[in-house]
């Protein structure tokens, strides 16, 4: 590009503008010359293995810009003359070497759109004065007509061309992930091989095809049971995360994406990966709006100490004072752990002691209180059944004596 740049830095950004961008325009001056296209040599090598792996076109537009085009009288300024010789630069012939005819056969099948455009010169006042600070009225008018026709191709919201990866359009964010493989690739001395690039793209495509599965399980989530959303019940929110895996796995899997199913296997272990941890997180989240479950602790403690009261109490009146003592002494334990966990709980101090006391009145309130209480409402439930039967039956047949009677 100037006296400081090296052929390296050259190589590097007409890499990163090809690989990153829609449409690339390809500015040259006078003439389409052999060695312009052989900068592109290593771009047809990309493509050619690209194509073997996937079978799509790896490129969209590239779009020659000859400025200071010469020769008018053999093809005219504009589209149509910068397209006949494109196809004149590009056509293969037999008397060509073997590698000139595979750079041409190679640009031809890697870009699904190529097209030239030729302008004329700006005017001398452009080239020649160094205070010129782009009056439109100190351009030749002609350019200025041409110029006219271009940018319209290039800029219109008609024409704009969204960059696509794997046959999946990108995404402006989803971008930046592409920038930060390649700028990892380009870091040492020398151009990578194209294989190289190529698996840079591939792992890139996944990893883009992995955070937009997550983004669409994270927002589900979010609007399902995050932030102020109120308690959910623990079997609702399982079926919800099922039914919401389902689908972020499915946009996964929708995406088209380099490197074939074996290779996107890895990533599909790691979004799911990805997602039982993030589960976790809202499962926990959830369990923190469950007011019985906050008090879960202090209730349970409470339950057995009354337990431990009444059992001094009776053992008391029985005269078993060893029992009732033992009791007794029980009963001041509990209190202790009571307090030891309201002060871990509210101070933020001993907050594993706090923990582990939680730990403990959880497995006794389901191993010895929550079974009694299920009992409970299960044998409550086929009372009420049982006398909603006896008021129905009573219902239906009011006068059962009389109509016997009679």
């Amino acid at each position: 590009f100037d006296k400081n740049s090296t052929v390296r830095d050259c190589a590097t950004i007409f890499a990163l503008s090809l690989m990153t961008s829609s449409v690339l325009v390809y500015n040259l001056f006078n003439n389409i010359q052999e060695d312009d296209l052989q900068h592109l040599h290593y771009f047809t090598e990309y493509g050619r293995l690209a194509l073997e792996d996937s079978g799509q076109i790896p490129f969209q537009k590239l779009q020659f810009l000859v400025r200071d085009w010469q020769y008018p009288y053999e093809e005219p300024y504009g589209s149509s003359g910068g397209d006949n010789v494109l196809k004149k630069q590009l056509k293969v012939e037999e008397k060509q070497h073997p590698e000139l005819q595979a750079l041409r056969k190679g640009l031809s099948s890697c870009f699904s759109d190529m097209s030239n455009f030729l302008l004329p010169h700006p005017g001398r006042h452009v080239a020649t004065n160094p205070n010129f600070k782009g009056n439109l009225n100190q351009i030749d008018e002609e350019f200025i007509e041409h110029i006219k026709n271009l940018m319209p191709s290039l800029l219109s919201s008609r024409n704009l061309v969204v960059k696509a990866m794997g046959g999946k359009e990108v995404k402006a964010k989803e971008i930046v992930q592409y920038y930060k493989s390649y700028m990892e690739i380009f870091k040492g001395n020398t151009m990578p091989e194209p294989k190289s690039m190529l698996e840079v793209t591939i792992e890139a495509n996944n990893l883009v095809s992995l955070a937009s599965a997550k983004e669409l399980y994270m927002a589900s989530m979010e609007s399902l049971c995050g932030g102020e959303k109120p308690y959910l019940n623990e079997q609702v929110m399982d079926l919800e995360h099922n039914r919401i895996v389902e689908s972020a796995l499915a946009e996964f899997d929708i995406r088209k994406k380099l490197g074939g199913e074996e290779f996107s296997l890895k990533y599909r272990d790691q979004l799911m990966s990805e997602i039982d941890e993030s589960y976790n997180h809202y499962k926990a989240h959830n369990d923190s709006k469950n007011i019985f479950k906050a008090a879960n602790t202090p209730i349970t403690l409470f339950v057995m100490w009354s337990v431990l009261y009444i059992f001094s109490q009776v053992t008391s009146l029985l005269m078993l004072y060893p029992l009732a003592n033992l009791a007794n002494l029980l009963m001041w334990g509990l209190t202790f752990l009571g307090a030891t966990w309201a002060y871990a709980k509210y101070s933020g101090e001993f907050s594993q002691v706090g923990v582990q006391i939680e730990d403990l009145t959880g497995k006794v309130w389901d191993n010895c209180f929550q079974p009694i209480l299920n009992k409970a409402v299960e044998q409550g439930s086929e009372i009420a059944v049982r006398q909603a039967v006896t008021r129905l039956n009573s219902v239906s047949s009011p006068y059962p004596d009389s109509k016997k009677k009679r």
